[in-house]
Protein backbone atom coordinates (compact mmCIF):
# COMPACT_ATOMS: atom_id res chain seq x y z
CA UNK A 1 0.00 0.00 0.00
CA UNK A 2 1.01 3.29 -0.75
CA UNK A 3 2.23 5.84 2.08
CA UNK A 4 0.23 8.61 3.07
CA UNK A 5 -0.11 11.59 0.49
CA UNK A 6 -2.50 14.54 0.72
CA UNK A 7 -5.40 15.31 -0.95
CA UNK A 8 -3.69 17.92 -3.00
CA UNK A 9 -1.41 15.57 -4.29
CA UNK A 10 -3.98 12.85 -5.45
CA UNK A 11 -6.00 15.64 -7.23
CA UNK A 12 -2.57 16.92 -9.26
CA UNK A 13 -1.79 12.57 -9.84
CA UNK A 14 -5.47 12.69 -11.56
CA UNK A 15 -5.19 15.75 -13.30
CA UNK A 16 -1.47 14.67 -14.82
CA UNK A 17 -2.88 10.96 -15.49
CA UNK A 18 -6.69 12.30 -17.07
CA UNK A 19 -5.54 12.93 -20.96
CA UNK A 20 -3.16 10.59 -21.28
CA UNK A 21 -6.35 7.68 -19.62
CA UNK A 22 -9.19 9.40 -21.82
CA UNK A 23 -6.72 8.56 -25.21
CA UNK A 24 -5.73 5.27 -24.31
CA UNK A 25 -6.90 1.89 -25.37
CA UNK A 26 -8.22 -0.58 -23.30
CA UNK A 27 -5.16 -2.59 -21.87
CA UNK A 28 -3.13 0.68 -21.74
CA UNK A 29 -6.02 1.78 -19.30
CA UNK A 30 -5.57 -0.77 -17.08
CA UNK A 31 -2.14 -0.55 -16.63
CA UNK A 32 -2.64 3.19 -15.82
CA UNK A 33 -5.30 2.86 -13.27
CA UNK A 34 -3.37 0.29 -11.76
CA UNK A 35 -0.41 2.63 -11.25
CA UNK A 36 -2.84 5.29 -10.57
CA UNK A 37 -3.95 2.58 -7.07
CA UNK A 38 -0.71 1.90 -6.37
CA UNK A 39 0.36 5.50 -5.95
CA UNK A 40 -2.61 7.24 -4.12
CA UNK A 41 -4.13 4.04 -2.57
CA UNK A 42 -7.50 4.46 -3.71
CA UNK A 43 -9.63 1.30 -4.91
CA UNK A 44 -9.98 0.90 -8.34
CA UNK A 45 -13.30 1.31 -8.79
CA UNK A 46 -12.85 4.77 -6.77
CA UNK A 47 -9.38 5.55 -9.50
CA UNK A 48 -12.10 5.02 -12.32
CA UNK A 49 -14.74 7.45 -11.09
CA UNK A 50 -12.01 9.74 -9.94
CA UNK A 51 -10.99 10.17 -13.83
CA UNK A 52 -14.27 10.12 -15.20
CA UNK A 53 -15.13 13.36 -12.94
CA UNK A 54 -12.27 15.15 -14.24
CA UNK A 55 -13.28 14.99 -17.99
CA UNK A 56 -14.10 17.95 -19.45
CA UNK A 57 -16.68 18.30 -22.10
CA UNK A 58 -17.56 15.48 -22.57
CA UNK A 59 -19.85 14.76 -19.82
CA UNK A 60 -22.75 16.84 -21.68
CA UNK A 61 -22.36 14.46 -24.53
CA UNK A 62 -22.96 11.39 -22.63
CA UNK A 63 -26.47 9.90 -23.63
CA UNK A 64 -28.48 9.26 -20.66
CA UNK A 65 -29.29 5.41 -20.71
CA UNK A 66 -32.70 4.29 -21.54
CA UNK A 67 -34.19 3.24 -18.35
CA UNK A 68 -35.71 -0.60 -19.02
CA UNK A 69 -38.24 -1.46 -16.04
CA UNK A 70 -40.81 1.58 -15.43
CA UNK A 71 -43.20 1.84 -12.64
CA UNK A 72 -45.26 -0.31 -13.64
CA UNK A 73 -43.23 -3.39 -13.25
CA UNK A 74 -42.08 -2.01 -9.90
CA UNK A 75 -45.18 -2.19 -8.56
CA UNK A 76 -46.02 -5.68 -9.90
CA UNK A 77 -42.39 -6.29 -8.00
CA UNK A 78 -43.51 -4.51 -4.93
CA UNK A 79 -46.88 -6.94 -5.04
CA UNK A 80 -44.77 -9.67 -5.07
CA UNK A 81 -42.49 -9.07 -2.25
CA UNK A 82 -45.17 -8.19 -0.03
CA UNK A 83 -46.91 -11.92 -1.32
CA UNK A 84 -43.90 -14.11 -1.04
CA UNK A 85 -43.70 -12.27 3.00
CA UNK A 86 -40.56 -10.01 2.22
CA UNK A 87 -37.82 -12.45 0.90
CA UNK A 88 -34.69 -10.98 -0.77
CA UNK A 89 -33.96 -10.43 -4.12
CA UNK A 90 -32.49 -13.89 -4.77
CA UNK A 91 -35.68 -16.31 -3.45
CA UNK A 92 -38.09 -13.68 -4.94
CA UNK A 93 -36.44 -14.28 -8.09
CA UNK A 94 -37.01 -18.01 -8.02
CA UNK A 95 -40.79 -17.45 -6.89
CA UNK A 96 -41.78 -14.80 -9.68
CA UNK A 97 -42.73 -18.46 -12.10
CA UNK A 98 -45.08 -19.97 -9.49
CA UNK A 99 -46.21 -16.91 -7.63
CA UNK A 100 -47.09 -14.70 -11.03
CA UNK A 101 -49.60 -16.86 -12.49
CA UNK A 102 -51.70 -17.39 -8.79
CA UNK A 103 -51.68 -13.88 -8.47
CA UNK A 104 -52.76 -13.13 -11.65
CA UNK A 105 -55.58 -16.47 -11.26
CA UNK A 106 -57.13 -14.65 -8.96
CA UNK A 107 -57.25 -11.16 -10.01
CA UNK A 108 -54.45 -9.45 -7.82
CA UNK A 109 -52.60 -9.32 -10.00
CA UNK A 110 -52.91 -7.66 -13.97
CA UNK A 111 -50.23 -7.23 -16.07
CA UNK A 112 -49.77 -6.89 -20.18
CA UNK A 113 -47.66 -9.16 -21.95
CA UNK A 114 -44.55 -7.06 -22.35
CA UNK A 115 -44.74 -6.02 -18.61
CA UNK A 116 -45.01 -9.72 -17.64
CA UNK A 117 -42.42 -11.09 -19.91
CA UNK A 118 -40.27 -8.45 -18.02
CA UNK A 119 -41.36 -9.59 -14.42
CA UNK A 120 -40.09 -13.26 -15.16
CA UNK A 121 -36.75 -12.12 -16.93
CA UNK A 122 -35.70 -9.62 -14.33
CA UNK A 123 -32.31 -10.57 -12.05
CA UNK A 124 -32.07 -10.63 -8.32
CA UNK A 125 -29.88 -8.20 -8.41
CA UNK A 126 -32.52 -5.86 -10.09
CA UNK A 127 -34.98 -7.16 -8.14
CA UNK A 128 -33.05 -5.60 -4.85
CA UNK A 129 -32.12 -1.73 -6.59
CA UNK A 130 -36.05 -1.36 -7.92
CA UNK A 131 -36.90 -2.61 -4.12
CA UNK A 132 -34.28 -0.45 -2.29
CA UNK A 133 -36.19 2.48 -1.34
CA UNK A 134 -39.50 0.62 -1.06
CA UNK A 135 -37.72 -1.37 2.12
CA UNK A 136 -36.32 1.38 3.84
CA UNK A 137 -40.34 2.48 3.94
CA UNK A 138 -41.47 -0.43 4.91
CA UNK A 139 -38.80 -0.85 7.66
CA UNK A 140 -40.14 2.68 8.78
CA UNK A 141 -37.59 5.15 6.95
CA UNK A 142 -34.73 3.86 8.52
CA UNK A 143 -31.83 2.13 7.07
CA UNK A 144 -29.04 0.22 8.85
CA UNK A 145 -26.11 2.47 9.35
CA UNK A 146 -22.70 0.42 8.78
CA UNK A 147 -20.41 1.13 11.88
CA UNK A 148 -17.55 4.17 11.78
CA UNK A 149 -15.06 2.25 11.85
CA UNK A 150 -16.36 -0.64 9.31
CA UNK A 151 -14.05 0.71 6.54
CA UNK A 152 -10.79 0.08 8.77
CA UNK A 153 -12.45 -3.22 10.09
CA UNK A 154 -13.05 -4.74 6.62
CA UNK A 155 -9.76 -4.28 5.83
CA UNK A 156 -8.22 -6.52 8.76
CA UNK A 157 -8.53 -9.94 7.62
CA UNK A 158 -10.15 -12.55 10.04
CA UNK A 159 -8.57 -15.15 12.36
CA UNK A 160 -10.15 -18.17 13.67
CA UNK A 161 -9.48 -20.30 16.45
CA UNK A 162 -8.21 -23.47 14.30
CA UNK A 163 -5.44 -20.94 11.95
CA UNK A 164 -3.19 -20.58 14.52
CA UNK A 165 -1.10 -23.46 13.31
CA UNK A 166 1.00 -23.47 16.26
CA UNK A 167 3.06 -19.96 15.90
CA UNK A 168 6.16 -18.91 17.59
CA UNK A 169 6.25 -16.74 20.25
CA UNK A 170 5.35 -13.40 19.37
CA UNK A 171 1.75 -13.59 18.48
CA UNK A 172 -0.60 -12.47 20.76
CA UNK A 173 -4.78 -12.16 21.17
CA UNK A 174 -5.01 -8.84 22.72
CA UNK A 175 -8.74 -8.29 24.77
CA UNK A 176 -10.41 -5.68 27.40
CA UNK A 177 -12.17 -6.31 30.20
CA UNK A 178 -14.11 -3.91 31.73
CA UNK A 179 -13.87 -2.96 35.42
CA UNK A 180 -17.99 -1.34 35.25
CA UNK A 181 -19.39 -3.43 38.14
CA UNK A 182 -23.03 -3.95 37.23
CA UNK A 183 -23.58 -0.54 35.45
CA UNK A 184 -21.30 0.15 32.45
CA UNK A 185 -22.35 3.93 32.38
CA UNK A 186 -19.77 6.83 32.51
CA UNK A 187 -15.69 6.22 32.84
CA UNK A 188 -14.28 3.25 34.74
CA UNK A 189 -11.14 0.91 34.00
CA UNK A 190 -10.71 -1.21 31.58
CA UNK A 191 -7.69 -4.27 31.66
CA UNK A 192 -5.48 -4.41 28.46
CA UNK A 193 -4.99 -7.89 28.16
CA UNK A 194 -2.15 -9.64 25.74
CA UNK A 195 -1.56 -13.60 25.82
CA UNK A 196 1.29 -14.93 24.22
CA UNK A 197 -0.30 -18.01 21.55
CA UNK A 198 2.66 -20.34 21.73
CA UNK A 199 3.53 -20.12 25.55
CA UNK A 200 0.70 -18.88 27.32
CA UNK A 201 2.74 -15.64 28.36
CA UNK A 202 0.10 -12.92 29.64
CA UNK A 203 0.68 -9.10 30.27
CA UNK A 204 -2.12 -7.11 31.96
CA UNK A 205 -1.88 -3.76 31.67
CA UNK A 206 -4.67 -1.22 33.31
CA UNK A 207 -5.88 1.55 30.88
CA UNK A 208 -7.80 4.50 32.55
CA UNK A 209 -10.61 4.62 29.70
CA UNK A 210 -11.09 3.10 26.58
CA UNK A 211 -9.18 5.29 24.06
CA UNK A 212 -6.91 4.32 21.24
CA UNK A 213 -4.12 6.24 21.92
CA UNK A 214 -3.93 4.70 25.42
CA UNK A 215 -4.17 1.41 23.79
CA UNK A 216 -0.98 2.17 21.71
CA UNK A 217 0.73 3.08 24.87
CA UNK A 218 -0.03 0.56 26.65
CA UNK A 219 0.99 -2.13 23.83
CA UNK A 220 3.95 0.20 23.90
CA UNK A 221 4.83 -0.94 27.36
CA UNK A 222 4.07 -4.32 26.78
CA UNK A 223 6.63 -4.71 24.28
CA UNK A 224 9.42 -3.65 26.70
CA UNK A 225 7.84 -6.27 29.11
CA UNK A 226 7.61 -9.51 27.28
CA UNK A 227 10.79 -11.49 26.75
CA UNK A 228 10.59 -11.52 23.09
CA UNK A 229 9.63 -9.25 20.54
CA UNK A 230 6.48 -9.10 19.26
CA UNK A 231 5.21 -10.32 15.60
CA UNK A 232 1.33 -10.13 15.82
CA UNK A 233 -1.42 -9.21 17.26
CA UNK A 234 -4.85 -10.42 16.77
CA UNK A 235 -7.67 -8.08 18.12
CA UNK A 236 -11.90 -8.54 18.72
CA UNK A 237 -14.04 -6.34 16.76
CA UNK A 238 -14.20 -3.33 19.28
CA UNK A 239 -13.85 -0.33 17.73
CA UNK A 240 -11.41 0.87 20.56
CA UNK A 241 -9.30 -1.65 18.53
CA UNK A 242 -10.50 -1.02 15.13
CA UNK A 243 -9.87 2.87 14.28
CA UNK A 244 -7.52 4.65 12.74
CA UNK A 245 -4.92 4.65 15.22
CA UNK A 246 -4.12 1.41 16.80
CA UNK A 247 -4.47 -0.36 13.49
CA UNK A 248 -1.86 1.92 11.44
CA UNK A 249 0.45 2.05 14.53
CA UNK A 250 0.66 -1.77 14.15
CA UNK A 251 1.30 -1.43 10.84
CA UNK A 252 4.26 0.86 11.31
CA UNK A 253 5.74 -1.51 13.66
CA UNK A 254 5.43 -3.94 11.42
CA UNK A 255 3.17 -6.33 13.38
CA UNK A 256 0.41 -8.82 12.46
CA UNK A 257 -2.67 -7.49 12.23
CA UNK A 258 -6.08 -9.93 12.13
CA UNK A 259 -9.32 -9.98 13.77
CA UNK A 260 -11.50 -12.81 15.09
CA UNK A 261 -15.16 -13.16 13.92
CA UNK A 262 -17.88 -10.77 15.30
CA UNK A 263 -19.70 -13.04 18.44
CA UNK A 264 -17.34 -16.04 17.81
CA UNK A 265 -15.52 -15.62 21.37
CA UNK A 266 -13.73 -19.10 20.45
CA UNK A 267 -11.81 -17.33 17.82
CA UNK A 268 -9.88 -15.83 21.02
CA UNK A 269 -9.94 -18.42 23.23
CA UNK A 270 -6.33 -18.23 24.37
CA UNK A 271 -6.77 -14.57 26.30
CA UNK A 272 -10.63 -14.95 27.02
CA UNK A 273 -9.34 -18.25 29.34
CA UNK A 274 -6.68 -15.37 31.14
CA UNK A 275 -9.72 -12.97 31.17
CA UNK A 276 -11.20 -15.78 33.85
CA UNK A 277 -8.48 -17.37 35.13
CA UNK A 278 -6.40 -14.21 35.88
CA UNK A 279 -8.43 -10.87 35.20
CA UNK A 280 -10.92 -11.43 37.13
CA UNK A 281 -9.52 -13.98 39.56
CA UNK A 282 -7.24 -11.03 40.74
CA UNK A 283 -9.80 -8.17 40.56
CA UNK A 284 -13.17 -9.33 40.88
CA UNK A 285 -16.70 -7.99 39.11
CA UNK A 286 -16.82 -4.77 40.99
CA UNK A 287 -16.70 -1.15 39.71
CA UNK A 288 -13.08 1.00 39.89
CA UNK A 289 -12.40 4.33 38.42
CA UNK A 290 -9.79 6.83 39.05
CA UNK A 291 -6.44 7.64 38.40
CA UNK A 292 -4.93 6.51 42.03
CA UNK A 293 -6.49 3.16 41.60
CA UNK A 294 -5.05 2.53 38.19
CA UNK A 295 -1.78 3.17 39.73
CA UNK A 296 -2.73 0.46 42.57
CA UNK A 297 -3.83 -2.22 39.42
CA UNK A 298 -0.83 -1.81 37.83
CA UNK A 299 1.75 -2.83 41.02
CA UNK A 300 -1.20 -5.51 41.18
CA UNK A 301 -0.15 -6.51 37.77
CA UNK A 302 3.06 -6.11 38.32
CA UNK A 303 3.71 -8.80 40.82
CA UNK A 304 1.13 -10.83 39.03
CA UNK A 305 2.58 -11.27 35.69
CA UNK A 306 5.70 -12.57 37.74
CA UNK A 307 3.71 -14.98 39.59
CA UNK A 308 1.63 -16.02 36.70
CA UNK A 309 4.38 -16.62 34.44
CA UNK A 310 6.77 -18.37 36.33
CA UNK A 311 4.60 -20.19 38.77
CA UNK A 312 1.65 -21.18 37.58
CA UNK A 313 0.73 -23.86 35.65
CA UNK A 314 -1.83 -24.48 32.80
CA UNK A 315 -3.21 -26.63 30.76
CA UNK A 316 -2.92 -26.31 27.04
CA UNK A 317 -5.11 -27.73 24.21
CA UNK A 318 -3.58 -30.64 22.36
CA UNK A 319 -6.05 -31.94 19.86
CA UNK A 320 -9.72 -31.93 19.62
CA UNK A 321 -12.19 -34.23 17.84
CA UNK A 322 -15.72 -35.19 16.95
CA UNK A 323 -17.42 -38.31 17.63
CA UNK A 324 -21.18 -37.91 16.83
CA UNK A 325 -22.61 -35.19 19.32
CA UNK A 326 -19.30 -35.84 21.39
CA UNK A 327 -16.67 -33.66 21.33
CA UNK A 328 -13.19 -35.09 22.85
CA UNK A 329 -10.34 -32.65 24.07
CA UNK A 330 -6.99 -33.92 24.60
CA UNK A 331 -4.27 -31.75 26.75
CA UNK A 332 -0.58 -31.29 26.72
CA UNK A 333 0.99 -31.62 30.44
CA UNK A 334 0.25 -28.34 32.71
CA UNK A 335 3.18 -26.04 32.46
CA UNK A 336 4.35 -23.08 33.10
CA UNK A 337 4.66 -20.27 30.38
CA UNK A 338 7.89 -20.14 31.26
CA UNK A 339 8.82 -23.61 31.01
CA UNK A 340 6.89 -23.65 27.62
CA UNK A 341 9.45 -20.91 26.66
CA UNK A 342 12.47 -22.64 27.96
CA UNK A 343 11.47 -25.85 25.73
CA UNK A 344 10.34 -23.99 22.52
CA UNK A 345 12.59 -24.79 19.46
CA UNK A 346 11.99 -21.52 18.13
CA UNK A 347 13.02 -19.12 20.86
CA UNK A 348 16.67 -18.08 20.47
CA UNK A 349 19.29 -19.28 23.34
CA UNK A 350 19.65 -15.56 24.92
CA UNK A 351 15.88 -15.14 25.56
CA UNK A 352 16.08 -18.63 27.39
CA UNK A 353 19.35 -17.48 29.60
CA UNK A 354 17.67 -14.20 30.59
CA UNK A 355 14.63 -16.40 31.75
CA UNK A 356 16.97 -18.24 33.80
CA UNK A 357 18.22 -15.92 35.78
CA UNK A 358 15.50 -13.91 36.38
CA UNK A 359 13.90 -17.10 37.58
CA UNK A 360 16.32 -17.43 39.93
CA UNK A 361 15.93 -14.25 41.66
CA UNK A 362 12.03 -14.72 41.79
CA UNK A 363 10.12 -15.38 45.76
CA UNK A 364 6.69 -16.37 44.94
CA UNK A 365 6.06 -15.30 48.56
CA UNK A 366 7.10 -12.23 48.52
CA UNK A 367 5.30 -11.62 44.95
CA UNK A 368 1.96 -13.70 46.44
CA UNK A 369 2.22 -11.09 49.66
CA UNK A 370 2.80 -8.07 47.35
CA UNK A 371 -0.73 -9.49 45.25
CA UNK A 372 -2.47 -9.62 48.83
CA UNK A 373 -1.56 -6.45 49.95
CA UNK A 374 -2.59 -4.87 46.40
CA UNK A 375 -5.78 -6.58 46.75
CA UNK A 376 -6.60 -5.39 50.13
CA UNK A 377 -5.93 -2.07 49.37
CA UNK A 378 -8.11 -2.20 45.89
CA UNK A 379 -11.04 -4.00 48.20
CA UNK A 380 -11.20 -0.35 49.83
CA UNK A 381 -11.75 1.16 46.55
CA UNK A 382 -14.15 -1.26 45.21
CA UNK A 383 -17.58 -0.22 44.12
CA UNK A 384 -16.57 2.82 45.67
CA UNK A 385 -16.15 6.77 44.40
CA UNK A 386 -12.11 8.12 44.59
CA UNK A 387 -12.52 10.41 47.72
CA UNK A 388 -13.81 7.56 49.83
CA UNK A 389 -11.56 5.37 48.78
CA UNK A 390 -8.43 7.20 50.38
CA UNK A 391 -10.62 7.91 53.64
CA UNK A 392 -11.33 4.03 54.17
CA UNK A 393 -7.46 3.32 53.06
CA UNK A 394 -6.47 5.37 55.85
CA UNK A 395 -8.22 3.48 58.19
CA UNK A 396 -7.39 -0.04 57.24
CA UNK A 397 -3.80 0.15 55.72
CA UNK A 398 -3.07 -1.45 59.64
CA UNK A 399 -4.61 -4.98 58.00
CA UNK A 400 -2.12 -5.08 55.12
CA UNK A 401 1.08 -7.50 55.33
CA UNK A 402 3.88 -5.40 56.90
CA UNK A 403 6.55 -8.05 55.35
CA UNK A 404 7.13 -11.03 53.21
CA UNK A 405 8.24 -12.44 56.26
CA UNK A 406 4.93 -11.74 58.52
CA UNK A 407 3.02 -13.14 55.42
CA UNK A 408 4.79 -16.09 55.07
CA UNK A 409 4.31 -16.75 58.86
CA UNK A 410 0.05 -16.59 58.32
CA UNK A 411 0.45 -19.40 55.56
CA UNK A 412 -0.85 -22.71 56.76
CA UNK A 413 -1.58 -21.73 59.91
CA UNK A 414 -5.64 -20.67 60.13
CA UNK A 415 -7.54 -21.64 57.18
CA UNK A 416 -10.76 -18.86 56.53
CA UNK A 417 -14.06 -19.89 55.25
CA UNK A 418 -14.51 -17.58 52.29
CA UNK A 419 -12.43 -15.66 49.54
CA UNK A 420 -9.13 -14.33 50.41
CA UNK A 421 -9.47 -11.82 48.25
CA UNK A 422 -10.52 -8.54 49.28
CA UNK A 423 -11.46 -7.22 46.05
CA UNK A 424 -14.20 -10.23 45.66
CA UNK A 425 -15.78 -8.98 49.20
CA UNK A 426 -18.71 -6.69 49.07
CA UNK A 427 -19.34 -3.44 50.93
CA UNK A 428 -21.53 -4.65 54.23
CA UNK A 429 -25.07 -3.18 54.21
CA UNK A 430 -26.62 -2.90 57.17
CA UNK A 431 -30.13 -4.39 56.64
CA UNK A 432 -33.00 -1.73 57.13
CA UNK A 433 -35.97 -3.43 59.35
CA UNK A 434 -38.97 -2.55 57.32
CA UNK A 435 -42.21 -1.74 59.59
CA UNK A 436 -45.43 -3.14 58.08
CA UNK A 437 -47.77 -0.50 57.96
CA UNK A 438 -51.36 -0.42 59.20
CA UNK A 439 -53.87 -1.59 55.91
CA UNK A 440 -57.37 -0.11 55.02
CA UNK A 441 -58.75 -3.61 55.25
CA UNK A 442 -57.35 -4.66 58.75
CA UNK A 443 -61.01 -3.54 60.40
CA UNK A 444 -62.88 -5.51 57.63
CA UNK A 445 -60.47 -9.09 57.93
CA UNK A 446 -62.86 -10.94 59.60
CA UNK A 447 -65.87 -9.89 57.99
CA UNK A 448 -64.01 -11.09 54.88
CA UNK A 449 -63.42 -14.34 56.83
CA UNK A 450 -67.09 -14.43 57.20
CA UNK A 451 -67.88 -13.95 53.61
CA UNK A 452 -65.20 -16.51 52.57
CA UNK A 453 -66.87 -19.21 55.13
CA UNK A 454 -70.15 -18.71 53.43
CA UNK A 455 -69.01 -18.58 50.14
CA UNK A 456 -65.59 -20.20 49.29
CA UNK A 457 -65.85 -19.53 45.53
CA UNK A 458 -65.60 -15.35 46.06
CA UNK A 459 -63.28 -13.54 43.89
CA UNK A 460 -61.65 -10.14 44.73
CA UNK A 461 -63.74 -8.45 42.80
CA UNK A 462 -66.81 -9.57 44.26
CA UNK A 463 -65.31 -8.95 47.70
CA UNK A 464 -64.10 -5.04 46.49
CA UNK A 465 -68.06 -4.53 45.36
CA UNK A 466 -69.67 -5.68 48.82
CA UNK A 467 -66.95 -3.27 50.60
CA UNK A 468 -67.68 -0.46 48.10
CA UNK A 469 -71.27 -1.05 48.79
CA UNK A 470 -70.94 -0.82 52.94
CA UNK A 471 -67.88 1.98 52.67
CA UNK A 472 -68.42 4.20 49.31
CA UNK A 473 -66.12 6.80 50.34
CA UNK A 474 -63.52 4.06 51.54
CA UNK A 475 -63.47 1.30 48.99
CA UNK A 476 -63.14 1.64 45.17
CA UNK A 477 -61.77 -0.41 42.45
CA UNK A 478 -57.84 0.08 43.08
CA UNK A 479 -58.28 -1.83 46.08
CA UNK A 480 -58.62 -4.68 44.14
CA UNK A 481 -54.34 -5.44 44.33
CA UNK A 482 -54.46 -5.13 48.32
CA UNK A 483 -57.91 -7.72 48.32
CA UNK A 484 -55.98 -10.22 46.11
CA UNK A 485 -53.48 -9.90 48.41
CA UNK A 486 -55.03 -10.71 51.42
CA UNK A 487 -57.17 -13.43 49.62
CA UNK A 488 -54.31 -15.05 49.08
CA UNK A 489 -52.82 -15.17 52.25
CA UNK A 490 -55.88 -16.63 53.47
CA UNK A 491 -56.50 -19.27 51.73
CA UNK A 492 -52.94 -20.65 51.73
CA UNK A 493 -53.43 -20.77 55.19
CA UNK A 494 -56.01 -22.12 55.30
CA UNK A 495 -54.70 -24.67 53.09
CA UNK A 496 -51.91 -25.48 55.57
CA UNK A 497 -54.19 -26.09 58.45
CA UNK A 498 -56.04 -28.43 56.18
CA UNK A 499 -52.91 -30.12 55.27
CA UNK A 500 -51.91 -29.93 58.88
CA UNK A 501 -55.21 -31.69 60.59
CA UNK A 502 -55.62 -35.60 60.26
CA UNK A 503 -57.78 -37.61 57.39
CA UNK A 504 -61.63 -38.18 58.49
CA UNK A 505 -63.79 -40.00 56.86
CA UNK A 506 -63.94 -43.53 55.45
CA UNK A 507 -63.04 -44.30 51.82
CA UNK A 508 -66.31 -44.12 50.39
CA UNK A 509 -66.90 -40.32 51.44
CA UNK A 510 -63.83 -39.72 49.71
CA UNK A 511 -64.77 -41.37 46.63
CA UNK A 512 -68.11 -39.53 46.65
CA UNK A 513 -66.44 -36.20 46.33
CA UNK A 514 -66.57 -34.25 43.25
CA UNK A 515 -63.16 -34.74 41.33
CA UNK A 516 -62.72 -37.95 42.79
CA UNK A 517 -61.20 -40.90 41.33
CA UNK A 518 -62.59 -44.24 41.87
CA UNK A 519 -61.85 -48.03 41.21
CA UNK A 520 -63.49 -47.92 37.76
CA UNK A 521 -61.74 -45.38 36.71
CA UNK A 522 -64.19 -42.78 36.09
CA UNK A 523 -63.35 -39.03 37.10
CA UNK A 524 -66.40 -37.00 38.38
CA UNK A 525 -67.10 -33.01 36.97
CA UNK A 526 -65.37 -30.04 38.73
CA UNK A 527 -66.99 -28.22 41.09
CA UNK A 528 -69.79 -25.55 40.47
CA UNK A 529 -68.58 -22.44 39.85
CA UNK A 530 -71.96 -20.95 40.52
CA UNK A 531 -72.54 -19.28 43.85
CA UNK A 532 -74.75 -21.95 45.63
CA UNK A 533 -77.93 -20.99 47.03
CA UNK A 534 -77.68 -23.95 49.29
CA UNK A 535 -75.33 -24.60 52.25
CA UNK A 536 -72.19 -26.06 51.07
CA UNK A 537 -72.56 -29.24 52.92
CA UNK A 538 -75.82 -29.72 51.17
CA UNK A 539 -74.53 -29.05 47.80
CA UNK A 540 -71.74 -31.59 48.03
CA UNK A 541 -74.64 -34.29 49.22
CA UNK A 542 -76.71 -33.56 45.91
CA UNK A 543 -73.48 -33.53 43.72
CA UNK A 544 -72.40 -36.55 45.07
CA UNK A 545 -75.57 -38.08 44.84
CA UNK A 546 -75.70 -37.41 41.30
CA UNK A 547 -72.29 -38.31 40.64
CA UNK A 548 -72.81 -41.75 42.10
CA UNK A 549 -75.90 -41.96 39.71
CA UNK A 550 -73.99 -41.51 36.14
CA UNK A 551 -71.42 -43.79 37.86
CA UNK A 552 -73.59 -46.65 37.70
CA UNK A 553 -75.27 -45.67 34.54
CA UNK A 554 -72.02 -45.58 32.77
CA UNK A 555 -70.94 -49.32 34.44
CA UNK A 556 -74.25 -50.93 33.36
CA UNK A 557 -73.90 -49.78 29.87
CA UNK A 558 -70.30 -51.44 30.07
CA UNK A 559 -71.64 -54.61 30.96
CA UNK A 560 -74.39 -54.28 28.43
Amino acid sequence: MAGRISMGARREVVSAVMERYRSAKRAEKGGILDALCATTGWHREHAVRALRQHEIGDVGALRARRRRYGATIKDALTALWEASDRVCGKRLKVMIPTLLPALEQHGRLKLGQADRDGVLAISAATIDRLLGDVKIAASGGKRRRAGFYSAIRREVPIRTFNDWNSPPPGFCEVDMVAHGGTSVAGSFIQTLTMVDVATGWTECLPLVTRDGSLVVEAMKHAQSLFPWLLRGVDFDNDSAFMNDVVVPWCRQQKLEVTRSRAYKKNDQAFVEQKNGAVVRRLMGYGRFDGLETARVMGRLYAAARLYVNFFQPSFKLKEKRREGAKVIKRYHAPLTPYQRALAHPKLAAAVKKRLRDQYRLLDPIALLAEIRATQEELGNRVDRRAGQARGLQRACTSTAPASAATFAKTLGKAVKVGEPRATHRRPHRPYKTRIRMPSKLDPHIATIQDWLAAQPQLTALAIVGRLREKNPEEFGTRQHSIVQRLLRALRRKAAEQLVAQEPLGDARTVASLPGSVDGSGYVGPDPPTVPPTEPAWTTITDQSTSDRQQRRHYQGNIRR
